[in-house]
């Protein structure tokens, strides 16, 4: 089996046609770092590579499913990187040739001719939610959460699932509130295929997984690719263009530099809880303020 970092893919012991694919960052709640995505498009071409597997099973370890990009790292840290630039004024396709690459890795398991089932426990949020909605099926325990908080301050979903797995009413109510949905909701609504009780999902997911591996894979591989298709006539690729595009400009704008500033002043789980609260998001003026006071503290601490 390959080795990775922050994941693990291997046969189910007992049907060799289901590969399980596991998150493995527990400690972390499975946070994204950079390995993370290249490693999910890796593990992706080696299931596809092995003609026993005919269905891929997307999961995490621990107590949730994905958390999102590793903020500690990307919010809190003081680091110059393509989607966190100190340099001024920022340069644009840095910041979209990096989460170009990293949505076109994450919809591997779209693209991949093998059926993908994302089974979902815990929490599948920001950046998770993105690896979830990029599976073909969506299985979650009742009471799992969903959602892409920030769309509040500092990112915009670069895969764009949200509007073609929801329609245009549902997406655009959860990405202008930044809200998460409970697995029955998302099964209400359609984004789930299946909400059951936690102690159920695992032989809910795996059934599901089961039945499908039982068809042919030329089959399933023409299946998937005839409704993939009216997605992409809709125009998916160009949607995720503006969406990677609009994702920088979200973190390197007033608001977006003063959520960092404040994640690195106060620590990243006061500027989610912010985020997060309700409270009004300083903007423009009051944005660039705020910016100046704390990187004015900054300088005289150092």
């Amino acid at each position: 089996m390959p080795n990775f970092n922050t994941l693990r893919i291997d046969q189910d012991p007992a049907n060799p046609r289901v590969a399980r694919l596991l998150l493995n960052r527990p400690e972390r709640l499975n946070a994204i770092n950079d390995d993370t995505p290249r490693e999910i498009r890796a593990a992706v071409e080696w299931a596809n590579a092995n003609d026993d597997v005919h269905v891929i099973l997307v999961e995490g370890a621990g107590k949730g499913f994905c958390g999102g990009y590793d903020l500690s790292h990307f919010g809190e840290g003081d680091i110059d990187h393509p989607c966190q630039q100190e340099r001024h004024p920022w340069d644009p396709l840095d910041d979209y040739a990096f989460m170009k690459r990293n949505t076109e890795d994450f919809m591997s398991l779209w693209r991949s001719p093998k059926p993908t089932i994302a089974k979902v426990h815990g929490a599948a949020v920001a950046g998770g939610s993105d690896i979830a909605l990029c599976c073909d099926l969506l299985v979650m325990a009742e009471d799992a959460r969903i959602g892409y908080m920030p769309t509040r301050v500092w990112g915009c979903p670069t895969t764009a699932m949200w509007t073609y797995r929801l329609g245009p009413t549902r997406a655009k109510q959860l990405m202008f509130t930044g809200d998460l949905i409970d697995g029955r909701t998302a099964a209400d609504w359609g984004l789930a295929n299946e909400a059951v009780p936690l102690d159920q999902l695992e032989t809910r997911a795996l059934a599901l997984a089961e039945r499908i591996a039982g068809v042919p894979r030329s089959h399933l591989a023409m299946h998937k690719m005839v409704v993939n298709q009216v997605l992409l006539t809709m125009g998916l690729e160009q949607t995720q263009s503006l969406a990677t595009l609009f994702d920088g400009i979200t973190r390197h704008n007033p608001e977006g530099l003063w959520f960092r500033r404040y994640a690195q002043d106060q620590g990243f789980k006061a500027a989610v809880q912010w985020r997060d609260s309700g409270r009004p998001i300083p903007e423009g003026d009051e944005a660039r303020a705020l910016i100046r006071d704390m990187e004015d503290r900054r300088r005289t601490n150092r």
